[in-house]
């Protein structure tokens, strides 16, 4: 279908620049919206999602007013933010004061141009994708520090230091975890990643969840999830928005739309860590028994991604905030030594007579 869709806008025009030039960009950007559109759904419901599980954990209602069952308060809180003054600090760097939103924003959105959605449905369908998208992330770091510099208060610049120290100190675990998919897997594409989870002997007998490789890669499986919630500064590693010592983090100066870029930059990066996990450790689109192949692969990548996202909320609900030095020993004196120990173990394993992604 979309192929179609694609032949049909390239016989718009007649003219040769309209197929050589305009149409290659004009489809370019229907496929971006196709993608952000929803994409800026999902982040606005998921706020909701988590009120209102955090409500029901707590034994409460959560929202529940606007709209029926509070299903309209997203965009109630979107127009408020919307509506609210931006106030520029007279001491701040202007400049850098309004770009510290778009930078962090920014990665989160791009990183989504090599997450493929279906077999052949991508925007970009990049060999290196997994490298691409880790390049991508690595740069919201630096919205964190501009905004947390550019604001000139000490709250926001220690939240910055200390979000910034955690998501580069994370990534590198991270990073680690990604090798040993990649080794695995032998490509960097994430369809051919979602494809070798789809062959072994599980998958012959019927029992498809059994080969993804949450089972053999189990520690790399945890680390990644847990190192997820700590780069995307989440409880119970939301030092940086330590309430008690730092009031906001580094976004303490920031009003209106500004705050709300930073928050729509959190959840979206939320939803990307959580496909890329379902896409790397839990088959992606691939269903979990055989006999539940009939239903749509798209369906099946949403529930997953759904369950890894209400995993975040179900971290916030149970764990208290950890200590600011426990959050860097659990990464550099644990994740990282534990992911080093089983890329060689999982090294020796692929030479080995009982490699089984052979």
């Amino acid at each position: 279908m979309i192929e179609a869709m694609y032949t049909a806008g390239l016989g718009l025009v007649a003219a040769s620049w309209w197929a050589a030039y305009a149409w290659p960009v004009v489809w370019g950007m229907v496929k971006i919206v196709a993608v952000l559109a929803p994409l800026m759904g999902a982040v606005a419901y998921l706020t909701l999602w988590e009120r209102k599980l955090l409500g029901w954990m707590q034994v409460r209602h959560g929202p529940n007013r606007v709209g029926p069952m509070g299903l309209l308060q997203p965009i109630a809180d979107a127009i408020k933010l919307l509506t609210k003054e931006l106030i520029n600090p007279s001491a701040a760097s202007l400049g850098l004061f309004r770009l510290g939103p778009v930078m962090a924003i920014m990665p989160a959105l791009a990183a989504w141009v090599a997450i493929p959605f279906g077999p052949d449905l991508v925007i970009a369908d990049v060999n290196a994708a997994v490298l691409l998208i880790m390049a991508i992330t690595s740069i919201e770091v630096y919205g964190v520090i501009i905004a947390g510099w550019a604001s000139n208060s000490k709250y926001a610049f220690l939240g910055a230091l200390r979000a910034s120290a955690q998501m580069v100190s994370y990534e590198i675990a991270m990073g680690f975890c990604l090798v040993v998919v990649i080794m695995v897997s032998g490509s960097l594409n994430l369809g051919e990643i979602i494809a070798v989870q789809g062959k072994g002997m599980a998958v012959d007998i019927g029992l498809n969840f059994l080969s993804w490789n949450w089972l053999p890669l189990l520690p790399i499986f945890v680390v990644f999830v847990i190192s997820g919630v700590a780069e995307t500064n989440r409880h119970p590693f939301d030092v940086v928005e330590g309430e008690a010592e730092i009031v906001a983090g580094h976004m303490v100066e920031y009003s209106g739309m500004g705050f709300a870029i930073f928050f729509l930059a959190e959840y979206a990066a939320m939803w990307l860590v959580s496909i890329l996990t379902v896409h790397l450790f839990l088959g992606g689109w691939l269903p979990p028994l055989e006999i539940l192949s009939f239903i749509p692969g798209w369906i099946w990548l949403a529930a997953k991604t759904f369950f890894v996202v209400s995993l975040f909320i179900w971290l916030r609900a149970t764990f208290p905030r950890f200590r600011y030095d426990q959050i860097m020993r659990l990464g550099w004196k644990i994740f990282i030594p534990v992911t080093l120990i089983w890329l060689v173990v999982v090294g020796g394993w692929l030479i080995s007579p009982w490699n089984i992604w052979k």
